[in-house]
């Protein structure tokens, strides 16, 4: 007989993961929530489907009770034992806590999908950003004076962890997020490009540079995908110290295989799609082309301020370095050539004096320009780089998927006349069994590649509704511009406004300083002649 379990015989930690999970309109565990719960675990894909196969999972929903169960097997198979009711009944202790991770993680199972249908998802666009926020930091290795390589510190605030990262472990888990995703938003990494010699041109730093920040949105991207998130490839590269990270990421691969072969409504994908789900994929693709269009145009005009402050910044710098140096001048004015007594040599020693104030300007221009690239141009590009990332999927789709069926539909149309033409010819029956036999392999392959067919399909789908969450990091975006305007503005004004009197003693001491003149809000506004008749 099975045991009893119930809220008495269970240790505390089980109540607690049964109120981070459950569906609180139905007080129930939704079973995709659970099969999520179950892939946190780290044990192997056929101990998970022996688990979910011992386990009632009426009408797509677990009990507490049922639930329960489903933990003390997972804390037995963490133990090394088979996971069976058998087990449970012979078991008389206090049933072992199972490792899940820090509970505060478990809530975000509950996010994905949407209760009653799988297809759809619920995310906001601020419940993606709080998954994780991932910092990436440079940290070049040298070898005298000659660059060895380039090593990251990426420093996960969901972990809590920071690791050391270089650009080919970057490269391998894209390999291997492109292989276990392959019907997800994979975001492009960066060129790679070996440097060599000294580490001096400007031209090698702002690559470094720019790499380093699409690295970070990368890795920010893909640690807030709600699929991603919660696979072991993503914790494994945010958190593991060990020497050899890409064997670990190979081997948690291998052991999870794609996300088509784990899915566990992968193969009934077309039961979820809309009948018109052909006629959707094209509009959505065309108007997310469209999206993008735009936003590039966004992002370009972006850049051209940015760069626009830090010319600015240049050129008021040199403006400050010419009054200087007109103030230096110690060239003594002929007192025939002064209509006033010594003049000019006041006005030298006030002129040299502005090169702080116009110092200070360049340096409220740079950081306005800082200002424009971190919190615009960067945002404008992480966007981008999803926009893009959602087309290279529709491309993978047609060439890849749907290529590889029409091939196999093509080969099994060969077959098919091979066969018909040795059956009219009465060839030997070994020849006939073998073409047989490869018609039902084909069969098999054609059956396949469209069950997977239909499951990109379902991915795009939902790929699609994540774009439309991340639309709305368009008021992000004028709200990151308008308040970058308003402070290098404000900055920019105090600096100008101390300026102002400092001028004056280039008037001489009877205040002939130029009034201000009236702005256009002020009516009967002229432009100021400044060298009246």
């Amino acid at each position: 007989m099975e045991v009893e379990i119930n809220e008495g015989s269970v240790p505390p930690f089980y109540r607690e993961v049964y109120e981070a999970i459950c569906c609180k309109q139905e007080d129930r565990v939704q079973t995709d929530v659970f099969q999520r719960l179950l892939s946190k675990t780290d044990l192997p894909v056929a101990v998970q489907n022996q688990i979910a196969k011992h386990v009632d999972c009426k009408e797509g929903f677990l009990s507490k009770l049922t639930l329960y169960k489903a933990l003390a097997l997972i804390a037995l198979a963490q133990q090394g034992k088979h996971p069976s009711p058998k087990l449970l009944e012979n078991f008389t202790q206090e049933f072992p806590k199972p490792n899940l991770g820090e509970l505060k993680d478990l809530h975000a199972l509950g996010m994905q999908p949407a209760s009653g249908n799988p297809l759809l998802l619920s995310q906001t666009l601020t419940e993606l950003l709080d998954i994780d926020t991932v910092q990436v930091e440079l940290i070049p290795e040298k070898k005298g004076l000659f660059l060895k390589h380039v090593e990251y510190e990426i420093t996960s605030q969901r972990f809590q962890a920071s690791v050391y990262r270089r650009y080919s472990d970057f490269d391998v888990f894209h390999e291997l997020l492109l292989q276990r995703f392959a019907y997800r938003m994979v975001p492009a990494l960066p060129p790679k490009r070996m440097l060599k010699g000294v580490l001096t041109s400007t031209t090698d730093r702002e690559f470094i540079e720019g790499r380093r920040r699409a690295l970070r949105r990368f890795v920010n991207l893909v640690a807030r995908h709600p699929f991603f998130s919660e696979d072991g490839l993503i914790k494994i590269f945010l958190t593991f110290n060990g020497s050899d990270v890409q064997n670990k990421l190979r081997e948690s691969f291998k052991t999870a295989g794609d996300e088509f072969m784990t899915c566990k409504i992968a193969t009934r994908a077309k039961e979820y799609l809309p009948g018109d789900i052909q006629a959707k994929f094209s509009s959505s693709r065309e108007m997310i082309r469209n999206i993008f269009n735009s936003f590039q145009k966004l992002r370009d005009q972006a850049e051209r301020m940015a760069v626009r402050s830090v010319e600015n910044a240049t050129d008021l710098l040199m403006f400050g370095r010419e009054l200087s140096a007109l103030g230096s001048d110690t060239m003594p004015v002929q007192s025939w050539a002064s209509t006033n007594k010594n003049t000019w040599g006041t006005m030298r020693q006030s002129l040299k004096g502005l090169s702080v104030e116009f110092a200070l300007l360049a340096d409220k221009a740079a950081q306005q320009g800082k200002r424009e690239e971190d919190d615009v141009v960067e945002k404008l590009n992480l966007f981008l780089d999803l926009l893009q990332s959602y087309k290279d999927l529709c491309e993978r789709h047609e060439k890849g998927v749907l290529h590889d069926h029409q091939r196999a539909l093509q080969k099994y149309s060969v077959i098919k006349r091979q066969m018909m033409s040795a059956t009219v010819q009465s060839k030997e029956q070994v020849s006939v069994d073998q073409l047989e036999s490869r018609i039902v392999q084909q069969e098999n392959a054609i059956l396949t590649m469209e069950l997977r067919n239909y499951f990109s399909l379902f991915c795009l789908h939902q790929e699609t509704q994540l774009i439309c969450t991340y639309l709305q990091i368009t008021a992000h975006i004028l709200g990151a511009f308008v308040n970058s305007q308003i402070q290098g503005h404000r900055e920019m004004s105090v600096v100008w406004l101390d300026l102002q009197p400092k001028l004056s003693c280039l008037f001489g001491a009877s205040n002939g300083m130029l009034p201000s003149p009236l702005t256009p809000q002020q009516g009967n506004w002229k432009p100021p002649n400044a060298f009246p008749n």
